[in-house]
């Protein structure tokens, strides 16, 4: 396994998010990256750095109205009078799936509510180096499967998968998954992505609902009371082209291994129905019995568990950083989840 991490990934530094309508510290930091590091380094994997394969990848998921957004916000906002060192929405388009918005703003306030979809994805004047690093990273480790390895480890940092074509929340702002899947997809007819963090990947399932060549696999926490609340449900299945290539498996708060496991199996199956020629598994480590969010159960144990499972599948697989936040226990599910996809390919 090759593992890919760009430094300038941890320039990205969010001070605060909101929560529960209260200002609280964010726990997506630059020390989330060097907790995985060392995970990396104890397992013996060297880490390169990607090259910068241009914007191309990027742009064939993301709209490029809002990539120009993400690029040259900062310092618009920085001109505000009296404007917060970090864009948050405070206005948001009332809308709803299936209706069309009007129009688009020319103001950097009413295009942070445009684009920004919670108050849990501050921009800084660092945060579009660092995405863009990220999904670098992304792509590289697709482009090494592409280019014969078996499996390839990105670490991104910020996450993705909660980021949409045009649309940043939950600490998201490129959908590192999807641009992997995307990468992918220049290869192979059909492309899987299987989501295990604990939060249901709604970027990644909006990117993909109608298409016919991408099945999207989610497993998480139930919605019903837990972040993101409005996507994540069993009866969202697909539409048009894309009907029933969109898997979601809400599992109960505090599901343990044994529950998520016979889940997966359920997930395992359904993509080797698919007959995919590739797999992005979207590693959430925040599905831990001990991690801050409190989604799930998973021991460390069980990850290995988990991506043993996964791995069984045998496909070329891309394994993308998702969630997985700061505690004693952080570095040994990464080690415990890399090692079960290892020993599984020995």
């Amino acid at each position: 396994m090759k593992a890919v991490f760009d430094p300038a990934q941890k320039a990205h530094h969010p001070k605060r998010f909101l929560v529960s309508g209260a200002w609280k510290p964010s726990p997506e930091t630059p020390e989330r990256a060097e907790v995985l590091l060392r995970a990396l380094e104890e397992l013996g994997l060297a880490v390169e750095a990607p090259p910068d394969s241009g914007p191309e990848a990027v742009a064939a998921v993301h709209d490029q109205r809002y990539l120009t957004f993400l690029q040259g916000i900062y310092p618009r906002w920085s001109r505000i009078e009296g404007a917060p060192d970090e864009v948050v929405p405070n206005v948001h388009p009332v809308s709803r799936p299936g209706e069309a918005l009007a129009g688009y703003p020319a103001s950097a306030v009413g295009q942070a509510g445009y684009h920004l979809m919670d108050g849990a994805a501050p921009i800084n004047a660092e945060t579009w180096t660092s995405v863009y690093a990220g999904a670098q990273s992304a792509i590289r480790a697709a482009d090494l499967v592409l280019g014969g390895e078996t499996l390839a480890y990105a670490l991104c940092r910020p996450p993705g998968h909660h980021a949409s074509a045009d649309m940043a929340g939950g600490f998201c702002f490129l959908n590192n998954a999807a641009i992997a899947a995307a990468r992918l997809r220049t290869r192979h007819p059909r492309v899987a992505i299987l989501d295990v963090d604990v939060h249901h990947g709604n970027g990644t399932q909006q990117i993909f609902y109608g298409r016919g060549d991408v099945l999207t696999v989610s497993l998480h926490a139930d919605p019903i009371r837990f972040y993101p609340f409005f996507w994540g449900y069993a009866a969202e299945t697909g539409e048009g082209a894309g009907e029933g290539l969109n898997l979601n498996l809400p599992l109960p708060r505090g599901t343990a291994d044994e529950a998520y496991l016979e889940s997966l199996d359920g997930a395992l199956a359904r993509i080797a129905d698919f007959a995919p020629g590739a797999l992005v598994v979207a590693l959430g480590l925040d599905a831990h019995e001990s991690d801050p969010f409190q989604g799930l159960a998973i021991t460390t144990a069980g990850f290995a568990r988990i991506t043993e499972r996964i791995a069984s599948l045998k496909l070329p697989s891309v394994i993308v950083q998702e969630g997985g936040y700061v505690s004693e226990a952080l570095g040994a599910n990464l080690r415990s989840a890399l090692q079960g996809f290892l020993g599984a390919a020995a």
